[in-house]
């Protein structure tokens, strides 16, 4: 009996600290700047008409960055395939209920912006995911979209953006470009990923390995929740005494909460501050992927190949 108390207890005490957490979190959010939401386009409107391209992101909560991330690359494949109607999808609930709470904003998940498909007679669906990769997300995505198999004519998943060598050899190159300002031999480039429990956490270090092949030796490849750590990169940037600068860039789709806080963020723990600390002048680029237009170009791609591969007539603009 005495043991089933303490059990009780501790369940009660947890209870009270999540209780008191969680209003705690969202005041600590809702002082972040992340810019007007009423820029920004949701994608949720009817009268799609037959032909829907539908883009299914992750999100972000930051509304700058979602529009010229997200938001960007929707308007790509808008301007590409005009005879689909372009809508919005994102897979975290947290997000879309905390946009809407906070900003008014309504933001379709999957399963909403599927039944919207149906009711709108919606009978060829391609579904453009944003993802990087062939990860937890895009394998739940795929499993949803299996349910809804015999609601259309025709249902098409696209590939994320690093699919083929092809991939991730055009999104070497195109962060390469991006960041050739820094180029002056001592300087390290840092991209920080998410990562990921999943096997295609491989990525990362394929990416390493496609840029240290090209002669990228001043780039690094880390994540934040996974392999390779900070710490193994700071290491890394460690061997090489040359450098004098470390540039921060996310490798992700969005400039969001991990690029603006685990990144950028003050915190004695964010990749900013153990950078400084080591003696490294830094310089944050809070730009995600999304913004650069190759990146962009590279995704209407992967649509425009499963379109052929479905069998549409693909127009190129």
């Amino acid at each position: 009996m005495r043991n089933v108390k303490k059990i009780l207890a501790c369940i009660l005490s947890l209870t009270l600290l999540l209780a008191c957490a969680a209003p705690a979190f969202a005041d600590e959010e809702e002082n972040y700047e992340t810019g007007d939401a009423s820029l920004d386009d949701p994608r949720n409107q009817d009268d799609i008409g037959e032909n829907e391209l539908l883009v299914v992101s992750f999100g972000t909560s930051f509304n700058d960055n979602r529009r010229l991330t997200i938001g960007a690359i929707e308007s790509a494949l808008q301007e590409a395939f005009p005879d689909w109607s372009v809508r919005r999808a994102f897979t975290s609930q947290i997000i879309i209920d905390h946009v809407r709470q906070r900003d008014g904003e309504v933001i379709d998940n999957v399963h909403d912006a599927l039944e919207r498909a149906m009711e709108n007679g919606v009978k060829n669906l391609v579904v453009q995911p944003t993802h990087l990769m062939h990860g937890f997300e895009y394998n739940d995505l795929k499993k949803e979209l299996a349910a809804y198999a015999d609601a259309f004519e025709k249902i098409v998943l696209a590939e994320p953006l690093l699919n083929i060598d092809r991939d991730f050899d055009l999104l070497a190159e195109t962060v390469v470009d991006a960041t050739a300002e820094y180029d002056d031999g001592e300087t390290a480039v840092v991209l920080m990923g998410h990562g990921t429990e999943a096997e295609s956490n491989k990525v990362y270090a394929r990416m390493q390995t496609v840029l240290s092949e090209a002669g990228c030796e001043n780039y690094y490849v880390g994540t934040v929740e996974a392999e390779p750590t900070l710490e193994d990169v700071l290491e890394a940037v460690k061997a090489k005494e040359s450098y004098k600068r470390v540039v921060l860039r996310p490798l992700m789709i969005v400039a969001g909460d991990h690029a603006n806080n685990d990144m950028a963020g003050d915190e004695d723990d964010s990749w900013k501050s153990v950078f400084t600390g080591a003696g490294y002048e830094v310089v944050c680029v809070l730009e995600g992927l999304g913004q650069l237009p190759a990146v962009r170009a590279q995704i209407v791609e992967h649509t425009r190949e499963a379109m052929a591969s479905a069998g549409f007539e693909v127009k190129y603009e």
